[in-house]
């Protein structure tokens, strides 16, 4: 049904989202080590860290995974090659203006 050529977006998609998501545990895992502003002693002494550990990791994971799969796509780009100067040369034009006085 689908043609050959057509790139299989949701493998590319599943593949760059586990990126994101291994670069949250990582990311997390110094947030936590490092006790960035106190985060990692309250995660410790709560009764309910592991939940926050985990929504931490799920919603860091989800914005790393949408940035690599935004980077992916925007890569895979042609190349746009409208550089060209169809008008010739800019040629600067002095334009004067006065101001009025008693008006702000």
């Amino acid at each position: 049904m689908r043609p050959e050529n057509e790139p299989d977006l949701m493998r590319l998609y599943l593949r760059h989202c586990a990126i994101g998501f291994a670069l949250s545990a990582a990311f997390v895992g110094l947030l936590l080590w490092r006790d960035v502003a106190g985060l990692g002693s309250l995660i410790a002494g709560s009764d309910i860290g592991l939940l926050a550990v985990f929504l931490l990791w799920f919603f860091h994971g989800t914005v790393f995974g949408s940035v690599q799969f935004a980077i992916m796509v925007m890569l895979q780009s042609d190349d746009d090659d409208d550089d060209d100067d169809f008008r010739g040369p800019l040629i600067p034009v002095r334009v004067t203006a006065q101001a009025r006085s008693g008006h702000q």
